[in-house]
């Protein structure tokens, strides 16, 4: 089967970073079918892949790049393999530059999980980050040098250890690779939880964090990218269906001290942990929050009658506290005329 060297487009301006493995992507054909999120879409969609076709290939990939970041990231790989069979000619290039969902499988050596992804495939094996083998086994698989590979090994117990700490559950995986001809290293941390479907609910979560670490003498240089891909779906009969996806890449570059190689460990685990916690709360706290505010004043799950209870119910206690402050202000004033009233007696006692 051919190979053709893929190179991540993922990257930090103009830098590339090198896939280690020969890929292919093997994708089924199957006619477009293009799924409206609601009535009388189905018409543009349509004129967007006419106008898709007659663009020349550098257009084109900018118009399916742009698609894709619309579409729900659970049918990546689906859409993907839709885009592939209607223009050709952009495969290789859509692949490297789109993030799809990770896979997690079993190593057949050390029978321990990890996930699969672009970075650790070759053809169509994948290479464990347990054992350092490809499955289905092959002889000319692309695997890191040794000193690369101690690295490697160092930075999937430091990360599964994270993962258990901040995700508690789910799968981590760290893939590093050699950049021929410079001091340093390129490599991907993985993660990825999936939801358990509790209380009709379910949704996953996938972080792809793309570096590339260069030496410089006593400091190291990093470019990290990152991407979180998040869906959440529920169903429930008060509430109805509630799909909500969506994905956010993010970038960031730095320079951190460098004494050993160990360093290279810490040093892109504290990059990851903040950028991680940056995006989580940019989730929560502006795309969560804004979505919750516009559902909230859109629906409602009360009645009108409900809601005129409540209403009368409210405007009962703001009346009575206001009676309540008058009484109070009244007898304040009672209480301060006695006083005055008592003291200027007083006085005059004292003169008589």
């Amino acid at each position: 089967m051919a190979r053709s060297f893929v190179r991540n487009h993922r990257s930090y301006e103009n830098t590339y970073f090198e896939s280690p493995a020969n890929t292919i992507l093997a994708y089924q054909h199957q006619s477009l079918k293009v799924r409206s999120l609601c009535e009388g879409t189905i018409t543009s969609y349509q004129n967007f892949f006419r106008k898709l076709l007659s663009l020349k290939m550098g257009d084109q990939l900018e118009c399916a790049l742009d698609l894709m970041r619309r579409l729900p990231p659970q049918n990546t790989e689906e859409n993907l393999s839709q885009l592939i069979s209607l223009v050709p000619s952009i495969h290789e290039d859509l692949v490297n530059a789109v993030d799809q969902p990770l896979k997690v499988a079993t190593c057949p050596v050390s029978k321990k999980e990890y996930l699969q992804s672009t970075f650790n495939r070759d053809g169509d094996s994948f290479r464990s980050p347990w054992s350092n083998e490809y499955d289905p086994p092959i002889t000319d698989g692309v695997v890191p040098s040794s000193k690369t590979r101690k690295l490697e090994i160092a930075a999937n117990d430091a990360f599964d250890t994270y993962r258990e700490m901040y995700y508690e559950g789910g799968h981590s995986a760290a893939y590093f690779w050699d950049d021929p001809g410079q001091d340093g290293f390129s490599g991907a941390v993985l993660f990825k939880k999936v939801g358990d479907s509790v209380r009709k609910m379910k949704g996953a979560w996938d972080s792809i964090h793309v570096f590339k670490a260069n030496e410089r003498g006593r400091k190291a240089h990093y470019k990290l990218t990152s991407t979180v891909m998040l869906y959440t779906i529920t169903s429930k009969s008060e509430l109805g269906n509630l799909n909500l996806s969506g994905s956010m890449t993010r970038q960031f570059e730095a320079d951190y001290p460098f004494d050993e190689p160990n360093a290279h460990i810490a040093n892109i685990g504290q990059m990851v942990e903040d950028i991680e916690l940056k995006m989580r709360n940019l989730l929560q706290e502006v795309y969560f929050g804004k979505t919750k505010d516009i559902v909230n004043d859109l629906r409602s799950i009360n009645s009108l009658a409900e809601f005129q209870k409540q209403a009368n119910m409210h405007g009962e206690l703001v009346g009575e506290l206001l009676d309540n402050r008058s009484d109070i202000a009244q007898k304040k004033t009672q209480l301060t005329s006695k006083l005055k009233l008592r003291i200027n007696n007083d006085n005059d006692e004292v003169k008589l």
